[in-house]
């Protein structure tokens, strides 16, 4: 019954920050805004109770700093700080799931090239508003989720790899958003992206499913052949 529960619950909590609750007051606003990310540790809580690996552990650390991210992001550098913990844990957890493809290694060169792309115009957006003092936390922050995201694929994990490219999706939204270019439509994606993308690598405790280019999905397309 879980199974059908926590989806619902955040999929319902998620719409109701969304496009329900009002800017203001902001404590209300970030109350509801933090809902999600309650539900999906409870979810991520009852899974590793279930399936109790370290690795699991890691991740689930990550999720908690990920949510106080949320809580703190009004007060930029300390949020920043916190998800930059989370992503700590995250990286932890993945390099314990490691499986070594020369196909997923290549996947560093496109992940790194577009946050170097992205990261290039938060730079001039940064110095265009005189955020000068932003630069080199937020460079540090932009290494650190690339190497999550490219780790994440280098477990061969479909849920952990659907989740921080989401992550890393919806990160670039929200500091584009909010250095280079201001749109309100934007909000939505970065949200939408975030909780999915926090909802994954929590499903992952319990879901290994592998991704591709593994030894095994080799071998079984071998035999269809």
């Amino acid at each position: 019954m879980y199974k059908k529960f926590f989806p619902i619950a955040i999929l319902a909590s998620s719409i109701l920050y969304i496009f329900v609750i009002p800017a203001n007051p902001e404590p209300l606003k970030i109350f509801f805004k933090l809902i999600p990310m309650w539900i999906i540790i409870c979810m991520a809580i009852f899974q590793y109770k279930q399936v109790p690996q370290k690795t699991h552990f890691f991740i689930l650390i990550g999720l908690i700093f990920g949510m106080l991210g949320d809580g703190l992001l009004h007060w930029f550098t300390i949020g920043l700080s916190a998800f930059l913990i989370g992503h700590f844990f995250y990286i932890i957890g993945f390099l314990q799931q490691w499986t070594f493809s020369k196909w997923r290694l290549l996947t560093i060169f496109p992940i790194f090239a577009c946050l170097l792309i992205i990261g290039s115009q938060i730079v001039n957006g940064l110095n265009t508003n005189d955020n000068k003092d932003l630069i080199i936390p937020i460079m540090i922050y932009i290494l650190v989720i690339g190497t999550m995201g490219w780790l994440a694929v280098m477990t061969g994990k479909k849920l952990i790899t659907i989740g921080a490219l989401l992550f890393l999706v919806s990160d670039s939204l929200l500091a584009w958003n909010k250095f280079v270019s201001s749109l309100e439509q934007m909000s939505f994606l970065i949200m939408v992206t975030y909780y999915a993308a926090q909802y994954y690598i929590a499903r992952s405790i319990q879901n290994s499913a592998p991704l591709f280019f593994t030894k095994r999905n080799l071998s079984r397309e071998g035999k269809r052949i």
